[in-house]
């Protein structure tokens, strides 16, 4: 079924990213990253005022094992 897309605002696509827009059947990125961001660091929006008073990220990580990309082809 075919989709029906609005207006889109891309401010920057990322070297390894995935942008689509409308019906697709399989992406499949070719890079993987560990990211690590404290409160409110991902906030997207035209005029945005946020308020983070105290914010604490914990980045330990005790097994070290993630989900890898070998199994994307």
């Amino acid at each position: 079924m075919p989709a029906i897309v609005g207006v889109a605002q891309v401010i920057s696509v990322g070297s390894s990213s995935i942008f689509n827009i409308g019906d697709v059947y399989k992406m499949m990125p070719i890079s993987n990253a560990k990211t690590f961001s404290g409160a409110g660091s991902f906030n997207t929006g035209d005029g945005m005022n946020v308020y983070n008073h105290l914010s604490s990220t914990n980045t330990y990580d005790s097994d070290n094992i993630d989900q890898g990309i070998w199994l994307n082809a």
